[in-house]
């Protein structure tokens, strides 16, 4: 049932962003100044946007499972952050190809991109401790911590535009210099299909997290057992 809807979830988004395409071509007007390079701009929104919804479910899942203690929480906290690095990831690859036509750098340590590179730094920390040989509880919470920790980054990503000088973009001014109707509503649409994309890769990898720790639980068991067999075995003879 699972695989049928994750199935499902990936061909509509698959769908929706083909769409898409024809919407930010044809339908929504080239940008005065950059022209054909403020395109990049529909991939850029949406892998930002869906990558701290990934942070922000992994913050959820962490306070769950450390009211719950409930290892599926701490799956889907993981699939959730292995999910927004990617999101991530990209966003600041895309961030510093625009950047490099519009500021004539790679990168500047502006405010928004300086608090969106130390988001990455955390959550790719969280990753990194995964991989340590601790016991799984201890794991889980400590990984946890940092999930929830981590996401107080988030309103900052989203308030240094406003709250310090900033030269990154203003998508949705409140007063001018905003989208034209014709963007906004084909940022809109791949938004939407960015995030069918993103629900089914997020339930994709918590699936095989699942699957990953069942099967280790019965490998365990069975050499437990194999263990015990010998032992038996050295006893008798």
């Amino acid at each position: 049932m699972l695989r049928s809807r994750i199935a499902l979830l990936a061909l509509c988004g698959g769908l929706v962003m083909a769409a898409c395409q024809w919407l930010v071509f044809v339908y929504a007007p080239e940008e005065q100044v950059m022209g054909l390079v403020q395109k990049i701009f529909y991939i850029h929104l949406p892998l930002a946007w869906w990558g701290l919804v990934s942070f922000g479910a992994a913050c959820v899942s962490g306070i769950l499972y450390l009211r719950r203690r409930d290892m599926k929480y701490d799956l889907l906290a993981a699939a959730s952050v292995e999910t927004g690095m990617v999101c991530c990831t990209l966003t600041l690859v895309t961030g510093s190809l625009w950047a490099r036509h519009s500021w004539g750098v790679w990168w500047t340590w502006d405010p928004r991109l300086a608090t969106f590179l130390v988001l990455w730094f955390i959550y790719a920390g969280c990753m990194a401790l995964r991989a340590v040989p601790l016991p799984e509880g201890r794991r889980a919470a400590l990984c946890s911590v940092i999930a929830i920790a981590g996401f107080l980054d988030v309103p900052l990503v989203f308030l240094s535009a406003r709250l310090w000088r900033s030269i990154h973009p203003a998508v949705f001014a409140a007063r001018g210099g905003g989208l034209e109707p014709e963007m906004a509503a084909a940022v809109f649409a791949c938004t939407a299909g960015f995030g069918l994309v993103w629900l089914a890769l997020l339930l994709l990898r918590w699936k095989q997290l699942c699957l990953t720790r069942a099967l280790n639980i019965k490998l365990d068991v069975r050499m437990f057992e194999q263990m015990m067999d010998e032992t038996d075995g050295h006893h008798k003879g």
